[in-house]
């Protein structure tokens, strides 16, 4: 399994800092803070959970990705000295069941946040999200990057043809990202691929196939045959499990999206009139006491 932060060899990660540097560094800001300059987290410290289950078998694949997540001590608490581990198997966890869909969306945010975060750590207090309507798409980018609708930093796209396509976006440097599929692992009927790349490895389901048996169940009106059912389950699973056999470059495609606009990507039906303060973020930076043991002042409030 890939862990993000640990596992991407030097050459690949010069490459990405050089597209990025290239397409995006005339219009990016300075990033919050730099990992061992500015702030000193430790990532690596807590094993991710690989083990395979029923209802995750593909985390144990090896290019199944695994992120480092930096997060905030609590409701109003300053960053964690340390990162987490995030795996498919949370991800299902969290969504409540695996699909297609969540392994999808998860395996295009981490090509997409190869550009967001060079360093491998991926800030959640910073980041923004828009998806499909689908829930297997906008769970994954909400667990992944932290954003919600009731913070306005969750949307869905205005243009459909993105339904199967993620945006992320990064507030302090204000760098956005589209990432989706690869030309020849889409599976969905009649909807394009936003971005110009085709894999160049043969899936061992052909996804003529899974579009006709779809178009099949969906014409069915709710009532497909039994045998359907369970053919299409298991195509779905032999494609994630496939797909996560090589690298996750081999499958999916990201691009830094020129002078982004949050209002021209989402659907403004489905946004919250007055989002929500967020409040656990605000003090990620805040100053610590001048020692480890200290009392408040005399006659101060704690």
């Amino acid at each position: 399994m890939i862990s993000f932060a640990r596992n991407i060899s030097w050459s690949a990660l010069w490459g990405w800092s050089i597209l990025f540097l290239l397409v995006a560094g005339a219009t990016a800001a300075e990033p919050t803070y730099k990992e061992g300059e500015t702030i000193f987290i430790e990532t690596g410290v807590e094993a991710p959970d690989r083990a395979p289950t029923w209802y995750a078998s593909m985390v144990a694949k090896q290019y199944a990705p695994s992120f480092e997540m930096l997060a905030t001590q609590g409701t109003q608490g300053r960053y964690y000295p340390y990162t987490y581990p995030a795996t498919l198997k949370d991800l299902v966890r969290f969504h409540g069941h695996d699909c297609e869909g969540t392994t999808h969306a998860a395996n295009a945010a981490w090509v997409a946040f190869k550009i967001l975060f060079p360093d491998g750590i991926i800030d959640r207090s910073v980041l923004w999200g828009i998806s499909g309507e689908s829930p297997c798409w906008s769970d994954a980018v909400a667990f992944l990057t932290g954003a919600r609708l009731q913070y306005g930093n969750l949307g869905f796209f205005k243009d459909k043809r993105y339904s199967h396509a993620i945006v992320l976006y990064r507030e302090d440097t204000k760098v956005a990202v589209l990432a989706t599929w690869k030309e020849g692992i889409n599976n969905i009927p009649g909807e394009p691929v936003m971005l110009p790349e085709k894999i160049t490895w043969k899936p061992k389901i052909t996804m003529k196939d899974v579009e006709a048996l779809k178009a099949v169940v969906k014409k069915a009106g709710g009532k497909p045959t039994p045998y359907q059912v369970d053919l299409m389950r298991y195509q779905q699973w032999v494609h994630v499990n496939d797909i996560l056999e090589r690298p996750l470059e081999e499958s999916y495609q990201a691009r830094v999206i020129e002078n982004f606009k949050w209002e021209e990507w989402v659907d403004p039906a489905k946004t919250i009139a007055k989002p929500h303060e967020r409040t656990d973020t605000r003090l990620k930076n805040y100053p610590y006491r001048s020692r480890p043991i200290e009392a408040p002042a005399v006659g101060a409030k704690p």
